[in-house]
């Protein structure tokens, strides 16, 4: 059983009871804002690239049909179209809620720039002042895409079981913007006739099978990437009734998609899909986009310490205005520690929430848990107590204090940081590996009132001073 001075109990029983006293004033503040993917509405493939693929597409097709191997050679009239399962899955390993949100959908009206028409009568959808109209389904990983990339969290899997008819790899896979690169895809011919094309996928993930293969329902494909023309990781999905690509399909059955008579999904999802993607914690502020393609910080964790702070995440997908969202967090006896609920504000495609919060008292299981739309997420941390021995920082001191203008701090070994927290559990002041010996933190700007030190060395051991400013 780890330990605890009893100093450090008496330090945290206060620090926990008057962060307590304020947990409801600072809980009140929901910090949050909208990630918006594709902002520029850049286009996934040029009128070129895209008339090349066809070209390429014909020729591999024509080259099975002389070598007797291709899978389909009529278009199936009479059986009626296939039916796709969705296109994308969360890799074995990972436990994010969902990993996607939709960007845009096919634009049915052919009128440009800014003439929008999805399948529902929506505007969810994009085109440019060049003539292009968006001809696919664009689904983007949220939340933490590039990270998602880079960890292989979302795989790109077959919607309908067919035939490899052309793919291609070895593209670099982390465009930001409009280029002339190529994508690397996977095209694949159902028994219908009909072609899908799944396009952006991450550099080397393509599937091994060759030209020729078949692949069933759900088998992976590839991984989502952002090679060709891309603004972050996301799958462009794009389908035809058959190989001479006259028609394209938009697999969504509604009002505005006239050349559709019924669903071309085997479960149509809802135009406002809500959804909690992700319910999370972290040791440190993730709320960091970083310019693309950099991957972001996520700072995940599911482990803390007594006194430290925790932030708490949530992601949703199309948020709709005026619906609820509620939070609560429960203690291992499963009592609530914080409890609140609110209306959103905003329509969006993602959307994220967190707070932050350092009064934890009690060891054991907490949960996390965050509610909207018919859906409860529950995400589990844990809180443990500090180890002397181990964990809590030695040979170190703070003085004067109580005090009015300054603080020294005094250690025999370098610390890496030094935090000021004020009884909120805000962190007020910042220092960076001070070295060692003594020194000194203005205190001159703060109000009167009680503070808390938190120091912490490369060893990853802490210990926390509580400061009175007169």
């Amino acid at each position: 059983m780890k330990k605890i001075t009893k100093t450090s109990i008496a330090l945290l029983a206060v620090f926990g009871f008057l962060i307590t006293v304020h947990a409801q004033e600072s809980f009140q503040k929901i910090n949050g804002g909208e990630y918006r993917f594709n902002a520029t509405k850049t286009t996934c493939l040029t009128l070129e690239q895209r008339e090349n693929i066809k070209t390429s597409l014909k020729e591999s097709l024509n080259v099975l049909k002389q070598e007797n191997k291709l899978a389909f050679k009529e278009t199936n009239k009479a059986g009626g179209h296939v039916l796709f399962n969705w296109p994308i899955q969360q890799a074995t390993g990972f436990d994010y809620n969902a990993t996607w949100a939709i960007s845009g959908y096919v634009d049915h009206n052919t009128a440009f720039p800014s003439q929008l028409l999805d399948y529902n009568c929506g505007s969810q959808t994009y085109d440019t002042a060049s003539g292009y109209n968006h001809q696919g389904i664009d689904i983007y990983l949220w939340p933490f895409s590039w990270k998602q990339m880079d960890d292989s969290q979302t795989e790109i899997i077959a919607a309908a079981s067919g035939q490899i008819i052309a793919k291609g790899d070895g593209q670099f896979d982390r465009s930001c913007g409009f280029n002339s690169n190529q994508w690397n895809a996977v095209y694949v011919q159902h028994s219908d006739g009909s072609v899908a094309w799944y396009g952006h996928m991450k550099n080397g993930s393509v599937t091994t099978k060759t030209v020729g293969d078949m692949v069933t329902t759900g088998e992976v494909l590839g991984t989502v990437g952002s090679s060709g023309n891309s603004t972050g990781p996301h799958l462009h999905f794009e389908v035809y009734t058959n190989a001479s690509y006259t028609q394209l399909v938009d697999p969504y059955y509604g009002t505005c998609n006239s050349l559709n008579t019924d669903s071309w999904w085997l479960n149509q999802k809802p135009y406002s899909n809500s959804n909690i993607n992700a319910a999370l914690t972290h040791s440190d502020n993730p709320i960091v986009f970083p310019t693309c393609p950099t991957t972001e910080t996520t700072y995940e964790s599911n482990a803390f310490e007594l006194g430290d702070t925790v932030y708490l995440t949530a992601f949703l997908r199309d948020q709709v205005a005026g619906t609820n969202l509620g939070i609560q967090i429960l203690r291992p006896n499963n009592s609530v520690f914080y409890s609140t609920s609110f209306n959103t504000s905003t329509t969006s495609s993602s959307w994220y929430y967190y707070w932050y919060f350092n009064s934890f008292d009690t060891v054991g299981e907490w949960k996390w848990e965050v509610s909207y739309e018919g859906q409860t997420v529950t995400h589990l941390f844990n809180i443990q107590t500090l180890s002397v021995d181990e964990n809590e920082l030695q040979a170190v001191s703070i003085y004067p204090n109580p005090t009015k203008d300054y603080i020294n701090i005094s250690s025999s070994n370098p610390i890496t940081k030094a935090q000021l927290i004020d009884i909120q559990g805000k962190r007020i002041k910042t220092i960076q590996n001070v070295s060692q010996g003594i020194r000194k933190m203005s205190l001159g700007d703060l109000s009167n009132g009680m503070y808390f030190l938190s120091l912490e060395n490369d060893a990853n051991q802490k210990k926390t001073f509580k400061i009175i400013k007169e």
